[in-house]
């Protein structure tokens, strides 16, 4: 389904998907691989780990410094997690097992920002959100990939 408020990303990355999951479980881990430069860091009273229905808060910036709470919305362990907040936008990541045409067992990783139920969407044409999440979702799948395998820093 083609829908420019359904932006998704994917990425073979070279690692179990239960090892991907753990990093996108851990709210403290979110600005370590964020492409956006948006997120700044977890707030301190929110779950170490996400399940289903858990809440937790992010420091942000965008020119701005704001916090914003969010809820998991969708939950697999080790295939699915996705979370929203009071805006209704969805960050979703689906893992599956694969494996690249060199043989190399791993996970593809699709990253996706589902905006199709947010109301009010001419905001989000207008803050550009449409334009940027492509390559900011392709930022954060390379840096999750450099995350897990340890390749944070190396040139490619």
């Amino acid at each position: 389904m083609n829908n420019r408020y359904l932006v998704s990303r994917e990425r073979f990355i070279p690692a179990a998907p239960e090892q991907i999951f753990e990093v996108l479980a851990t709210p403290a881990l979110h600005s370590v691989i964020d492409g956006s430069g948006t997120v700044k860091g977890a707030q301190p009273r929110g779950p170490e780990r996400l399940v289903l229905g858990a809440r937790f808060g992010m420091e942000m910036n965008m020119k701005v410094d704001y916090k914003i709470l969010n809820t998991v919305c969708e939950f697999e362990e080790g295939r699915r997690i996705a979370w929203r907040h009071f805006y209704g936008h969805i960050w979703r990541y689906l893992l599956e097992p694969a494996t690249d045409a060199a043989g190399t067992a791993g996970t593809r990783v699709t990253e996706q920002w589902d905006a199709r139920a947010v109301r009010g969407k001419f905001f989000l044409r207008l803050a550009g959100y449409l334009r940027r999440h492509p390559a900011s979702i392709e930022e954060t799948l390379l840096r999750l990939e450099q995350h897990v395998t340890g390749t944070a820093g190396l040139s490619r």
